[in-house]
């Protein structure tokens, strides 16, 4: 049995009447006589008595009308259900985003995206750099989130487009010896110990890249902890335990209340393209192309 033949067995046990099914089906009386015999042809079964021009259902043909009619229902259901993932009614995104970037950038995209489609569902999970990129080469991420500085090793399969962009600010709190301070020169950065993110994260490698560009080593510094979290970060350096290069976005309230100082280095540059990452041979929903333009803004 296909959809077309029970179809056509539902018009006319509505009609009892081939000839009047065959014109709301718009086909000819032959085919719709055709695709009730190739059913009953195929079952065993009768579905009609034929009574001169006329025709009543028999047991078979009432039982079919019923469970027919629900089956005819469910795949109508089915078939409006999936329109509304084109319809942007229904389904589900999986985003991975670095901690920094997912916590301090990505927010307002998602408020943007649900604003305009608030029946989305829309998980995100956070992770460093290159758990970020492992997950959305695997699959695990529908898009990926992260700084310019981590794909330096960018799989083959994937791409990257850039969305926004990252700023790294030394910071340090009341008490240390560079608060207050307009300029420090490369070479007094060993002076302060550091709070540092892990290895692998976007943080970690854009800060290492810039002081790179000085012709400072990241080794040449003291490193007093090494922490999975930049919020971890500032808030040791809250209380004084030394300097850290922290993203703008998640330090500019405590450097208006004075609560951390912004240092500057010269020749320090830590600006890095935020990438939108995607493995390119994977479908491309109507569903992503919506998130893609909400985050392009």
């Amino acid at each position: 049995m296909n959809l077309d033949q029970l179809n056509v067995f539902l018009v006319v046990s509505r009609h009892l009447h081939f000839s009047r099914a065959a014109d709301e089906l718009y086909i000819t009386q032959p085919a719709v006589s055709a695709a009730v015999a190739k059913l009953e042809a195929e079952f065993g079964v009768r579905l009609f008595h034929r009574i001169g021009r006329r025709v009543e259902l028999t047991d078979a043909g009432r039982f079919l009308v019923i469970e027919g009619t629900r089956l005819s229902e469910q795949v109508h259901q089915l078939e409006r259900r999936l329109l509304e993932f084109n319809a942007l009614k229904r389904g589900a995104l999986t985003i991975g985003a670095s901690f920094t970037v997912g916590n301090y950038w990505l927010p307002a995209a998602l408020k943007r995206f649900h604003d305009s489609h608030p029946a989305i569902e829309v998980q995100c999970g956070l992770g460093n750099a290159e758990q970020v990129l492992d997950g959305t080469g695997k699959g695990e991420f529908d898009l990926g989130f992260v700084s310019g500085s981590a794909v330096h090793g960018l799989p083959g399969s994937l791409e990257g487009e850039q969305v926004g962009t990252e700023r790294l600010q030394v910071v340090v709190a009341p008490g240390h010896p560079w608060y207050g301070r307009e300029r420090l020169l490369p070479g007094e950065l060993a002076e302060s110990s550091w709070i540092l993110r892990e290895r692998g994260s976007g943080a970690r490698q854009m800060f290492e890249a810039g002081l790179a560009r000085t012709g400072v080593a990241l080794e040449s510094l003291p490193v007093a902890l090494v922490l999975n979290s930049s919020e971890m970060v500032k808030t040791i350096v809250l209380n004084g335990a030394g300097a850290a290069a922290l993203p703008e976005s998640m330090v500019r309230h405590e450097i208006a209340l004075k609560l951390l100082w912004p240092v500057r280095v010269e020749q320090l540059e830590m600006e890095e393209p935020i990438l939108m990452i995607r493995h390119p041979q994977r479908h491309q929903s109507r569903l992503l192309e919506a998130f893609e333009q909400a985050v392009r803004g």
